[in-house]
């Protein structure tokens, strides 16, 4: 830290440790990271690689690796929005005392703009973050762990991490498609005056969205003729649509290409223009012709195109919107290992987890729950782990029935639950609903917040730790 004037430093930042908010605890083992020098070094290093390499220390003033690092955690840690980050950042004296831009009365005072704080987190990538995770996971070991020989004991399970998408049926993704196309012409007409042949593009915003809805109000309603009345409105909604779209292909060439933004604005409007192309087809071949559209060819969303239809056979919810998430946490309840699967089902991320962990950490018992099984996993695995818990999905043999009856089996498999509790405690931590935008910055979302799960973890046994202390003193 390089102290100015009036500037407080961080080593002197005091905790409460009868604070029970989960900021305290992220304060406290951020202390822990920055006061220690070996994890203080990899951080900077692992920062300064992503960030300022290559990168000429000239222009105007940005903000520090330290201050950008802490913005990240604690958005993901009190799970809270750019918005109030940005209160925070300007006003909450704690925060900004430990971020070490906080000074005295009288002197200079730093301030952040909401959209710089924004760049600048922006800037760190799933990479770089599953980087910083492993050092945070090293320095929670150090906490906890009595000895440095003693093996994990891992538990593995999956959930479901939302994107921030509305439900989807092909109807209403349709006018998803047409009102984004209306929405950028209409930026080219606030910008070029000159443009012509949409001075009516307030009636196909009303068309189209009126049609939508008549549509959706029609199948959810029953009565005598709907079958009639589904096929009526699902065909004027498709002619208006259709009309819309033939206007939009005459038109587009008179669009003016003057500047760089208009460019990137006419390619935002060739994908929305394909996207109102294939929900028309869509449409028009489930409800007119009676088609069942194959999965594959349906998409959930068309702002965030990597989200997955989950179902996970629970009665509530039913179905989930966003990407299955795959987490490993051990006996201290930190989180070593985790992994956005892609399209993929938890037996089959098994052998590749198993590569990433063991090379690392020396485990002693591994337990999943029967969605991983599968007949090599198990083999494998067995060869690696001298407790393995992988229970049979289905009927079992006697050989089978008697290794799942073992006492040491079971006592492993009832504590397999526990990884519920890390799961609870990670969508408090931001993990229940991604509101960035993009699969590169959800990726990047989710890694931070299973970082900053760790540093409140950690933060919560040195928050201990300090009390006990403090009770040894006093008696």
């Amino acid at each position: 830290q390089q102290l100015k004037v009036g500037q407080i430093p961080i080593s002197q930042i005091e905790v409460n440790p009868k604070y029970r908010s989960a900021f305290p605890k992220l304060v406290l083992s951020l202390k822990r990271l920055y006061l220690t020098p070996e994890y203080n070094e990899r951080i900077f290093s692992i920062l300064e690689d992503k960030i300022v390499k290559g990168k000429k220390n000239t222009g105007r003033p940005g903000m520090d690796l330290w201050v950008l690092f802490v913005m990240a955690q604690t958005r993901l840690c009190l799970n809270i929005s750019y918005d109030e980050l940005h209160r925070m950042a300007n006003n909450d004296k704690m925060f900004r005392e430990f971020m070490g831009i906080e000074t005295e009365d009288g002197f200079e005072r730093i301030e952040f703009e909401y959209q710089n704080i924004l760049d600048n987190v922006s800037l760190l990538d799933d990479e770089t973050v599953r980087k910083l995770n492993d050092v945070v996971v090293e320095m929670g070991h150090g906490v906890f762990k009595k000895k440095d020989t003693e093996a994990l004991r891992l538990k593995t399970d999956s959930f479901v991490v939302e994107s921030d998408v509305h439900f989807p049926t092909d109807y209403n993704l349709l006018w998803d498609s047409g009102r984004k196309c209306m929405d950028i012409l209409g930026k080219f007409l606030k910008k070029y005056e000159h443009v012509t042949g949409w001075r009516k593009i307030g009636f196909w915003y009303r068309s189209l969205k009126s049609g939508m809805r008549t549509l959706g109000q029609v199948g959810k309603s029953g009565g005598k003729g709907k079958e009639e009345r589904l096929l009526q409105a699902a065909t004027d909604y498709i002619d208006t649509a259709r009309l819309f779209l033939g206007k939009l292909k005459k038109e587009k060439s008179n669009l003016p290409l003057g500047d760089t933004r208009d460019f990137v604005l006419q390619l935002e409007l060739e994908y929305y223009q394909s996207m109102l192309e294939k929900h028309i087809d869509l449409v028009e071949r489930r409800i007119i012709k009676g088609e069942t559209i194959p999965h594959q060819e349906k998409l959930f969303s068309i702002f965030e195109t990597y989200t997955e239809w989950i179902t996970k056979g629970k009665q509530n919810p039913g179905v989930e919107l966003g990407k299955n998430f795959q987490v490993t946490s051990d006996q201290f309840h930190l989180l070593i290992d985790y992994k956005t699967m892609e399209h993929e089902v938890d037996k089959s991320c098994v052998i590749p987890l198993a590569d990433r962990v063991l090379p690392r950490f020396k485990v002693g018992s591994w337990s999943f729950d029967k969605g991983f099984y599968s007949k090599d996993n198990k083999a494998l695995l067995g060869l690696f782990i001298p407790h393995l818990v992988m229970p049979k999905k289905g009927k079992l043999n006697q050989k089978e029935q008697e290794q799942e009856s073992e006492r040491a089996f079971k006592k492993t498999r009832n504590q397999h639950s526990a990884i519920e509790s890390n799961i609870n405690e990670l969508e408090h931590r931001g993990l229940d609903r991604c509101p960035d935008k993009g699969y590169a910055h959800f990726k990047r979302y989710v890694g931070l917040g299973v970082c900053a799960y760790n540093l409140h973890r950690i933060g919560a046994e040195l928050m201990r730790q300090a009390r006990e202390e403090r009770l040894r003193q006093a008696a």
